[in-house]
């Protein structure tokens, strides 16, 4: 350890909470190893972590106005998709101060816009009407690919689109569109709407903007879901039968009302994205997130994805969907796999790639 890092002891719990859960994720997902960890040396207080983060991102955003300047469109994509990622991880579950938040959050956004049109494929910001208001995605489509297959993509509770680099270019290479929309409670949209349990409806939504695209082949349309979203993509393919084919990763098939061994700063996360006054509120949102009535109508093929050493969803609760639904199923239960098994992702991206591929071929 650097002579200025912190020891985990004299860190808040909630910054060890965030090293030791999400650390692999972090890298997994676009934020450099040594970025991970000089920045995670940084920071003892909580309050701190948001800003730190920003200003790491501050680093690469800095880097994509340089090369962007000097005509390197591709490189300037990459430092602006790496400068969403680190202010998207300052926000993530910074919901102690939510302008805080909010400012890192739409720094995310307003890089990753930036990076759309100069990556390889590129992207396109999407608006798409949902009760009145708008709910927002990032939607890519394969090069040389005539109105190709999608792959909707779900956020979880503390993901966002900005986050899902790493996973839509593994739908790409193999010829999938993906279009990863941030829902009620996530991303943007927790600034508009609650968590909603039953996620068939902004999928309704979703499947509906997709349908006036003459771009997308709109009968082969798949839906993928992590961490929360790996509860929500399913809950949406027991109700939604144009979804032709899922992939769940680490969802749970019922959540409790309560909250006991979760990290605090996941509880408090649920508790203001659900737009609940108190735990006792939250508890009755999360009680709502049930597969048990709907999993057996889930007839389309489904790929589930868990971990043995998940700490936040048992491997149960895949054993309990995988009993259920009434399609083809893949259950892949990944020993030593933390959550999201983002720890061993070599085990389970390519896969489910070729497994959704496979299926809307």
């Amino acid at each position: 350890m650097s002579a200025d890092a912190a020891s985990p002891s004299a860190r808040d719990p909630r910054v060890e909470a965030a090293i030791s859960h999400w650390g692999p994720r972090f890298v997994a997902n676009g934020v450099p190893f040594s970025d991970f960890h000089e920045v995670a040396a940084g920071v003892t207080r909580w309050e701190d972590w948001c800003s730190a983060w920003s200003a790491r991102g501050d680093i690469h955003r800095a880097l994509g106005e340089e090369t962007l300047a000097e005509g390197y469109r591709l490189s300037a994509g990459a430092h602006f998709t790496r400068a969403g990622v680190c202010y998207h991880f300052g926000k993530f579950l910074f919901v102690n101060d939510i302008a805080e938040m909010k400012a890192a959050h739409m720094k995310a956004v307003e890089c990753r816009n930036r990076a759309l049109p100069l990556l390889d494929p590129p992207g396109e910001r999407v608006a798409i009407p949902y009760e009145g208001k708008t709910l927002y995605g990032n939607l890519r489509k394969p090069k040389g690919v005539a109105r190709p297959a999608i792959a909707v993509m779900c956020m979880g509770l503390d993901s966002a689109k900005e986050e899902m680099d790493d996973y839509e270019n593994r739908f790409l290479v193999r010829g999938l569109a993906t279009l990863a929309f941030d829902g009620p409670g996530q991303g943007e949209g927790e600034y508009d709407f609650p968590l909603c349990p039953e996620y068939e409806k902004p999928v309704k939504a979703v499947v509906d903007y997709i349908e006036t695209r003459t771009d997308i082949d709109v009968g082969r349309i798949g839906i993928w879901g992590v961490s929360l979203g790996g509860y929500l993509a399913p809950r949406a393919a027991a109700y939604e039968k144009r979804i032709k084919a899922c992939v769940a990763l680490s969802g749970a098939f019922q959540r409790r009302s309560t909250f006991e061994g979760r990290p605090s700063i996941n509880v408090e996360a649920f508790r203001v994205r659900s737009g609940s006054a108190d735990l006792e509120a939250a508890g009755k949102v999360s009680a709502r997130m049930s597969l048990a009535d709907c999993a057996h109508n889930i007839t389309c093929p489904i790929y589930i994805v868990a971990g043995t050493k998940d700490r936040l969803t048992g491997v149960d609760q895949a054993q309990k969907l995988a009993e259920r639904v009434k399609g083809p199923c893949v259950l892949s239960i990944i020993e030593g796999g933390n959550h999201v098994v983002n720890n061993y992702w070599y085990r389970y991206r390519d896969q489910t790639a070729d497994w959704m591929s496979t299926q809307l071929s």
